[in-house]
């Protein structure tokens, strides 16, 4: 009962989170990687990675000062520019071999713009889509459930928490300067998937005991019943979630780092997912259901 006690400060708190992260994001812009702006990658390994200071004085002298170099692997670098024709591809490739070391082209791949304009717009619609049929399908799963909050009510909860859950990342990830590729996006959308079954289980236990109460003809405040099904899942929520963040931590760490971005955007997810099923959803339904009994 602690949680619904406080329930206006932990809505608070959240509140102030996700307006936190809203301004990052609106003073600092999303950071959108050459597959949502167009452009070129190429990924190169050597048998010996030479100093990252020396290619870039290679790709100056060649005539490419601006591009992104980054570590990839133990030997290799992934580089990053504009759309490339055959012969600048060339040229870039002959910058890339600085002094004796052999050099091996791993990947080279060139986007549109109007492709990358495509993708992001896909993006978009897939993350909508995926709030909408939320919303249906908890309404559907919980439609015998109508007092004191009406089904619909528990999916547009579900759907404000999981508006939280993206947007609290997101903002911390644009913070810390993360570009957004598709594993950015496909962490995102598994997030959706992750946080929304822990607040689906807390919801499922309100129901169970709106079920009980109406059968042996309780009498308890709406606020009492939801206090005790975050109780009775609170434990099993915590340790679920606790075993995929161990994991994410170590794929973070010892991971390859083209996957870095991914585990990186699902550990911040589980962690707030699993604050919002607990700290933010269920409060929420208290405020809509006040005091009433069933």
């Amino acid at each position: 009962m602690f949680i619904i006690k406080y329930r206006k400060f932990f809505i608070g708190f959240s509140a102030l989170l996700v307006l936190a992260s809203i301004i990052v994001v609106s003073v600092r812009g999303l950071d959108y990687g050459i597959e949502f702006t167009g452009g070129s990658v190429l990924e190169v390994s050597y048998d010996e990675r030479p100093d990252i200071d020396l290619v870039h004085t290679s790709l100056a002298e060649a005539g490419f000062p601006d591009m992104l170099v980054q570590p990839f692997g133990d030997n290799g670098y992934v580089v990053k520019t504009q759309s490339l024709s055959e012969e600048q591809r060339q040229q870039l490739v002959s910058a890339m071999s600085v002094g004796d070391r052999e050099l091996s082209i791993e990947r080279f791949n060139s986007i549109g713009p109007s492709v990358g304009r495509e993708l992001r717009t896909k993006s978009l619609y897939a993350l909508i889509a995926v709030s909408l049929g939320i919303i249906f399908f908890v309404a559907y799963a919980f439609r015998h459930v109508a007092k004191p909050v009406s089904s619909w009510r528990y999916g547009i909860v579900a759907v404000i928490a999981l508006l939280h859950d993206i947007i609290i990342p997101v903002g911390i990830l644009t913070l810390i300067g993360t570009e957004i590729d598709t594993l950015y996006v496909v962490g995102l959308l598994s997030i959706l998937g992750l946080s929304v079954n822990d607040t689906i289980v807390v919801f499922d236990r309100i129901r169970e005991n709106l079920s009980t109460n109406q059968e042996k003809k309780i009498a308890e405040a709406f606020p009492t019943t939801v206090g005790m099904a975050i109780n009775q899942t609170m434990t099993r929520s915590i340790f679920t979630s606790l075993t995929l963040i161990v994991v994410l931590v170590a794929l973070y760490v010892a991971g390859p780092v083209a996957t870095q971005t991914l585990s990186l955007v699902l550990l911040l997810g589980m962690i707030v997912g699993t604050y919002s099923s607990i700290f933010l959803a269920s409060p929420l339904l208290t405020l809509l259901g006040g005091n009433k009994t069933k």
